[in-house]
């Protein structure tokens, strides 16, 4: 069996992009040509990798082989990037992974710092909750992450960001300079389930107060448009003054939890060289 690294850069970027169509755009050949890669991975694995019909996805094989498809990408544009390297000016193509809150209130003044430090990288953001970041970072799908609350030795700190009360400006409440989660028991509790739950939860607990959520929403746009309609109220993490508007407030909490904002790499093999200088250069915290 002979596996050849632009098969699998085919197989990775049909997936990575959802369709041959784009996967050709991606990678500068023609239609015909990622479709003939993926044909000749088949063959050599003696599998079927790809299910075609519509959007393309991957078989069960095509899952198991996927992790180190892409690893084995990975590491063919880092050796790239290495020899470029040589003139001691980072470059490459960095995919990077955040949360919503992060994404608006902490990658604009990262990446336009990056930018103008480094401007042979080219960063790519891919926005998704905490633990799909985690995940397509543990499985190569992203070079470089913002990680909440990972293990100690990660990376790079580079926020802490406080929970807050979130309420309407018109609330009692929004011109407090605090308010306890207590104070908030006369009003539905709308509890965000896109990955801070467990902050939300040791508000409570801190607060020795009932968790009873009236709502539990996901998207963070629903979330705050539930807010802004008088629906409820809830506790959501410091970034996200970068996404509210004038109707809604955010008050200090009494119980003080925070959730640390780590740029990490990938955990358990080499980062790609323009990860590493872009983490040094967060170093220390901005």
């Amino acid at each position: 069996m002979t596996v050849h690294l632009a098969q699998l850069r085919a197989f990775v970027a049909v997936l990575d992009e959802g369709g041959f169509s784009a996967a050709a755009d991606a990678l500068g050949v023609s239609q015909s040509a990622v479709s003939h890669a993926v044909t000749a991975l088949e063959r050599a694995l003696k599998a079927p990798v790809l299910l075609r019909q519509g959007r393309p996805r991957p078989t069960a094989f095509g899952e198991r082989i996927l992790a180190h498809a892409r690893a084995a990408v990975a590491a063919a544009v880092a050796i790239d990037d290495l020899v470029a390297l040589r003139d001691g000016v980072p470059r490459g193509a960095i995919r990077l992974g955040a949360p919503p809150s992060v994404c608006q209130g902490l990658l604009p003044g990262l990446l336009t710092r990056w930018k103008a430090d480094f401007p042979e990288v080219e960063i790519t953001v891919f926005e998704g909750e905490d633990d799909e970041v985690a995940g397509w970072l543990a499985g190569s799908a992203v070079e470089l992450a913002v990680l909440v609350d990972p293990p100690p030795g990660a990376g790079v700190v580079v926020g802490a960001d406080a929970f807050h009360a979130l309420l309407r400006r018109d609330h009692p409440l929004a011109g407090e300079a605090s308010v306890s989660v207590t104070d908030l028991e006369d009003d539905p509790f709308l509890l965000s389930c896109g990955g801070c739950e467990s902050h939300v939860r040791e508000v409570f607990r801190l607060a020795r107060a009932p968790f009873a959520p009236a709502h539990r929403i996901r998207e963070m746009g629903t979330l705050l448009a539930m807010v802004r309609s008088g629906v409820g109220v809830t506790v959501v993490p410091g970034l996200t003054a970068a996404m509210l508007d004038a109707r809604l407030v955010l008050v200090p909490l009494d119980q003080r939890v925070t959730r640390r904002l780590v740029l990490s790499g990938p955990p358990g093999r080499p980062w790609h060289p323009a990860a590493e200088t872009l983490v040094a250069a967060a170093d220390p915290p901005l």
